[in-house]
């Protein structure tokens, strides 16, 4: 074995006794939900996809490992969006580590086993973020899939960063977050850095009975690029 590969492989193994700690701690059995949203609009990072929808999700993890899919189906008409994403992430302490396959029907194709180059309707991206408690910040880019630059026929490796913080107000949970792209991206529609989302949002429980009771919330987005802003409701089952 070269120097080279013992300082590697002796960086692997330094890497690997620290996260014994936090895997130790995490959760030792297996945790899995199923649920889903209706929304009055489809509003993903500064963005309207499309109008009313059902928003299906289903994960299940593991000692900080997890395993997600969600999908968004309109409501309105055959052409709205429909999309399925799966999520693969690891979390640590405040750290957390994704990588998604975003795949949207009608977005090149709509046969999902199809992963020819311009021609796939997925999108594969990259997330790390880490949450401080008082405000968490996490980037995305993607690193493969439906984003390209036409005129140079390469990867774009378009790119979103945002910050987030929680807080309480009125006698309710708040979230304010504000997204940005730093660099031309045809996946946001920009030119070059540019603030894409500026967002707002509140929920709360609605008591039905006293035994039953529906989780709702509101957002309002503002997408300083484009010049719109968005108001969304949406109940959580």
């Amino acid at each position: 074995m070269t120097k080279k590969m013992k300082r590697l492989f002796s960086g692997v193994a330094l890497f690997a006794a620290m996260l014994v700690p936090s895997v130790a701690n995490a959760q030792d059995k297996v945790e899995a939900s199923v649920g889903a949203d209706l929304v009055s609009n489809y509003v993903w990072r500064g963005m309207k996809l499309g109008d009313a929808a059902i928003q299906p999700c289903m994960s299940v993890s593991y000692k900080g490992f997890s395993f997600e899919a969600w999908g968004s189906y309109g409501l309105t008409s055959s052409d709205d969006t429909k999309e399925v994403d799966l999520t693969l992430s690891y979390t640590t302490g405040g750290l957390t580590v994704a990588v998604t396959d975003y795949f949207v029907e009608g977005a090149g194709s709509p046969k999902y086993f199809m992963y020819e180059t311009h021609k796939t309707g997925h999108t594969f991206e990259a997330n790390v973020g880490y949450d401080f408690d008082i405000f968490s910040v996490n980037a995305y880019v993607n690193f493969a899939g439906n984003d390209f630059k036409a005129d140079e026929d390469k990867n774009a490796y378009s790119t979103y960063v945002e910050l987030a913080a929680p807080f309480r107000l009125g006698g309710l949970d708040w979230s304010a977050s504000v997204g940005v792209v730093p660099m031309e991206s045809p996946y946001y529609e920009t030119d070059g850095f540019a603030v894409t989302n500026v967002t707002l949002q509140t929920e709360k429980e609605l008591k039905i009975s006293n035994t039953f009771s529906l989780p709702v919330f509101g957002a309002v987005t503002a997408n300083p690029c484009s010049e719109n802003v968005y108001l969304t409701f949406g109940v959580t089952f």
